[in-house]
């Protein structure tokens, strides 16, 4: 089936965010006496939201946190994450230049764990939102990853881009971990995995092909699923 629209995740796809992630959460958890390691965000927690991320640390530290601490924490994290931005540049390398060539031939889309505002504020410091007509955030779906990515979800914000009405089998997911290609396969999409955050044999049995980077997603490419 031929693919009409392309929903890209965000943080480890376009973004080189998960460093900062990681530091902000690091630093968050710090001051409630937690201490993060960096290899157990990788391993355990990256396929979250920041809710669903904060209550399985404190599941994991025998911590009970109660819905305003839990909404605190969030709050503080995504305050650091936007200083943390303001010095750094996040894009991958070829992140735009592929944004840029797939919008000439697809309506494109994000569906992501993140927060959209994080989302957003990104793609306008880089150029970039033009070329999105639907972003769906963490807020914006009722599961987010790594639960079952709902149609309502990533399909919405394609819905706007392609008429009548999009099969999911017509979207291609862009994804780095295995998290979120399972959600998208779930949901129906097909999906291509970029080996950017972890190494391409632990992602193959989870995505239709798997590339090094963002430089091979081409319209040649994306021919194999015509």
């Amino acid at each position: 089936m031929t693919i009409r629209a392309i929903v890209f995740d965000f943080d480890g796809v376009i973004a080189n965010s998960e460093p900062l992630h990681f530091r902000a959460y690091r630093d968050v958890l710090a001051d409630s006496g937690v201490m993060l390691e960096e290899k157990d965000y990788y391993a355990r927690y990256l396929g979250h939201d920041d809710l669903g991320a904060f209550r399985q640390i404190g599941l994991d530290c025998s911590i009970v946190w109660s819905p305003d601490q839990l909404a605190g924490l969030v709050r503080q994290k995504a305050t650091l994450m936007e200083e943390l931005e303001r010095s750094h540049s996040v894009l991958f390398a070829g992140a735009a230049d592929a944004v840029r060539r797939l919008a000439e031939a697809f309506p494109l889309a994000i569906a992501s764990g993140a927060l959209r505002g994080e989302i957003e504020r990104v793609l306008q410091r880089e150029n970039l939102a033009g070329y999105f007509a639907g972003v769906v955030g963490a807020e914006d779906t009722p599961a987010s990853k790594p639960a079952r990515i709902r149609i309502s979800g990533p399909l919405s914000s394609c819905a706007v881009l392609a008429e009548p009405v999009l099969n999911p089998a017509e979207c291609l997911a862009i994804e780095d971990s295995r998290w979120g290609l399972q959600s998208a396969r779930a949901a129906g999409l097909r999906t291509v995995a970029v080996a950017h955050t972890y190494a391409a044999a632990a992602l193959a049995d989870a995505a239709d092909e798997v590339l090094p980077d963002l430089g091979g997603l081409t319209l040649e490419f994306l021919g194999r699923f015509a």
